[in-house]
């Protein structure tokens, strides 16, 4: 910790750079849980250091995604639990990462805070921390800001970025999809960290509701919708190495009719078979509090699948067993056709 660095006149104002210090120093044992053999530096400098394995690649192509956790973090100030959103931070972008084929190699945090308490900003870098363990992915960075006037002090915004790479050769990109080819789908843990604005409106989210038990939860509010997001990364790692994966959607904000069209190219459509979606039941939850539309529930939330890879007829089942050997639960939920739609729903 630096014993020099001390204004009393900026503290006064609202900014307390030794408690900037201090986090860093109770950060530093999260940090080195995600210490890779590419990592060069430690934190601290003005920039983090990585120098990654480029042997058997041809043409190495980097792959970079950046994201937040979103308004996910009401819950947290209401819950006062700060150890989990980090997890969701890393998981919304190497989960994008991985969707082209990319190994994430390092991963930088953002942490805007009305006053940084040592401690919390410490349970969040945790959470981040697990996160890039779950990925394989090093933490070579980050930067806490306290800005006094611009949020309250009990607040926070968490957001991340994420440098993956692949070989070009071995870009996923929705160019070998075929007609006939299945859509197989990997379940998510609940809601991640999209659609939270409309979560919270129709289920009345506050600091009453979230300490309710709710018996088809089997937990309460805030637990369930704390829920960590799913990081897909080490299981379509391996995915990858069984078979072919053509194409690969992150279900995310929009859902299934904004992301899912995203792996496609011109000409191929994904006909999903809402039948064989096991639904979570907070989607069952949050759809009847609000009296939401089946269309826009598929439009907003990924109701239990996080993840969409196309693979042929010939490896599905391989694909799915692959999975599931993986801890992942799924199975085949859709195929691919011919058509303009992108993706329809039946």
């Amino acid at each position: 910790m630096n014993q020099n660095s001390y204004s009393s006149s900026y503290k006064a104002a609202g900014v307390d750079v030794t408690a900037g210090y201090r986090s860093v120093e109770l950060m530093k044992q999260f940090v080195a849980r995600t210490k890779t053999a590419g990592v060069v530096s430690g934190i601290g400098g003005f920039g983090g250091l990585f120098q990654p394995n480029l042997s058997g690649m041809q043409e190495p192509v980097l792959v970079s995604g950046t994201d937040g956790v979103g308004t996910k973090l009401k819950i947290a100030f209401l819950m006062d639990k700060h150890d989990t959103v980090g997890i969701d931070c890393v998981a919304m972008c190497v989960n994008d990462v991985i969707c082209c084929g990319a190994q994430p190699l390092f991963f930088l945090d953002y942490i805007a805070t009305g006053r940084n308490f040592p401690e919390k900003t410490a349970a969040i870098v945790s959470g981040v921390a697990e996160g890039c363990v779950q990925a394989e992915s090093a933490l070579v960075g980050g930067e806490t800001a306290e800005h006094p006037g611009l949020m309250p002090d009990e607040e926070y915004d968490l957001a991340g970025f994420s440098v993956g790479i692949v070989d070009k050769a071995k870009i996923i990109d929705g160019s070998k999809v075929q007609a006939g080819d299945v859509i197989i789908g990997l379940q998510s843990s609940g809601v991640h960290s999209n659609g939270f604005s409309l979560v919270r409106k129709v289920l009345g989210v506050d600091e009453n509701s979230v300490k309710k038990y709710v018996p088809e939860l089997g937990k309460t509010l805030g637990e369930a919708l704390l829920t960590p997001t799913r990081i897909y990364v080490k299981p379509m790692k391996k995915l990858m190495q069984a078979v072919q994966v053509k194409a690969v959607s992150h279900v995310t904000g929009g859902g299934f009719y904004e992301n899912v069209p995203r792996m496609l190219q011109h000409g191929m459509t994904a006909r999903i078979h809402i039948s064989a979606i096991e639904k979570l039941p907070i989607f069952s939850l949050i759809q009847q509090a609000g009296k939401i539309s089946e269309r826009d529930m598929y439009n907003t939330f990924n109701m239990g699948i996080g993840m969409c890879c196309v693979v042929s007829p010939a490896d599905a089942d391989t694909a799915v067993r692959t999975l599931k050997e993986a801890g992942e639960k799924a199975s085949a939920i859709g195929e691919i056709v011919s058509g303009e739609d992108g993706v329809v729903l039946c």
